[in-house]
């Protein structure tokens, strides 16, 4: 790009630059934000969202990576039983001698690999269920959304409690089902969004090309959706871990030697008066892992829908 120096000439012929440095003209262009870069801007200025998905970053990272460094194991028994919370053992013991601090971790791990299973399988399956009932309509349509609409009558807490209780209470087993009568939800969302758009002329251009419907759904209809899959994604993460938890406080959900966040609490129940940070430890991190992911799950609705207005300080 050539530059042009901007002077003045004087009636004297002398040269005489306009600006007080005398420095050239620049032209500055501002470089295309694709839609995701956009969207990840407005994300960051939701401040309350950006520390909820740092904390819930931490977290993750806690129940994956302390069991690797703790000095116990959540099998191993110590001589110190009943012992509260100590430099040696953060979270105390229970009456056998767990340390508590590794029963939590391993809880945490299996409750956030269950809470997140059930998220990728609920949005993966709601994306299929209901990009395909959109697209096609008729009688598609009306099957599949009166499926839908018989999953959702069936009370998932007693019939993920017979299911998973069938598969042996593993924690897959329990994120597949829970997950699969949680997919519902995110195919009525998504049948909404592509019946609004299947009519579009983008559509009928793809459609005039030649385009297959698969394509058409895969390519052009299933990625304007994202932004409402992902909310509801993190927003299943919350309720998965609320599931699990509820299921496994009622016996139905991961089974000893085994634990789960949800395993714990029940455990502890007994002892709230007399120890009761077997009680509590576990419920702090199920209280700190629903509200992050609901706070990270308002940003991403925020930060994906372009008529929100509204400045995060």
């Amino acid at each position: 790009m050539s530059e042009i120096r901007a002077s003045s000439v004087t009636t004297s012929g002398a040269p005489q630059p306009t600006s007080p440095t005398g420095a050239a003209d620049r032209e500055f262009t501002v470089k295309e934000r694709s839609q995701l870069q956009q969207a990840f801007r407005r994300f960051l200025r939701h401040r309350l969202a950006v520390l909820s998905l740092v904390l819930f970053i931490l977290i993750v990272l806690l129940a994956f990576v302390g069991p690797l460094i703790w000095k116990y194991k959540y099998t191993d028994i110590t001589p110190d039983n009943s012992q509260p919370p100590s430099p040696a053992h953060p979270f105390g013991t229970d009456s056998l001698g767990h340390d508590w601090f590794a029963q939590v971790l391993r809880g945490l791990q299996q409750s956030v690999k269950v809470a997140l299973c059930i998220a990728i399988v609920a949005s993966t399956l709601g994306v299929v269920w209901g990009g395909v009932s959109g697209y096609y309509r008729g009688i598609s349509d009306s099957v599949l959304m009166r499926l839908a609409d018989l999953i959702l009558t069936i009370p998932a807490i007693a019939l993920a409690a017979a299911l998973g209780n069938i598969g042996g209470g593993t924690w897959w087993m329990i994120a597949l089902v829970l997950g699969g009568l949680s997919a519902p939800l995110v195919a009525r969302a998504v049948r909404g969004v592509v019946l609004s758009l299947r009519e579009q002329e983008f559509v009928e251009a793809a459609r005039a090309l030649g385009a297959s419907d698969r394509w058409i759904i895969l390519r052009h209809l299933v990625p304007n959706a994202f932004a409402v899959v992902i909310v509801y994604a993190t927003l299943l993460v919350a309720t998965g871990i609320l599931s699990e938890t509820a299921l496994s406080f009622i016996g139905f959900g991961v089974h000893p030697p085994d634990t789960s966040l949800g395993l714990l609490i029940y455990q502890a129940q007994s002892a709230v008066q007399t120890r009761p940070w077997l009680f509590y430890f576990p419920g702090l991190f199920i209280i700190l892992i629903a509200l992050t992911v609901n706070f990270i799950g308002d940003g991403l609705r925020d930060a994906f829908d372009p008529r929100q207005t509204r400045q995060r300080r």
